[in-house]
């Protein structure tokens, strides 16, 4: 949701449709420990496949895995995750 916020608004739009869309269409997952620690593994991992991979998209794959879900996402850096479904 911050990223959608960020591009919306860095590039001078409404992020309100696409933030009411996204709360309507996704189940709002709280962050614990377990995700942050999980985030951070991923984060250390993939920074060494993908050096632009960010901590976003790491809490954003721990908590798909947590919660064994998917992620709808057009981002090239989860391609190839059996979490991601590409768009």
């Amino acid at each position: 949701m911050a990223e959608i916020i960020s591009k919306f608004l860095r590039s001078r739009r409404d992020p309100g449709p696409a933030i009411t869309a996204l709360e309507n269409n996704s189940r709002i997952t709280p962050t614990d420990s377990l995700i942050a620690r999980l985030a951070g593994e991923i984060h250390a991992e993939e920074k060494v496949r993908q050096p632009d991979f960010g901590l976003a998209d790491a809490f954003v794959l721990a908590t798909a895995r947590r919660n064994t879900s998917k992620i709808l996402t057009g981002d090239k850096h989860f391609k190839g995750f059996p979490e991601a479904v590409m768009l």
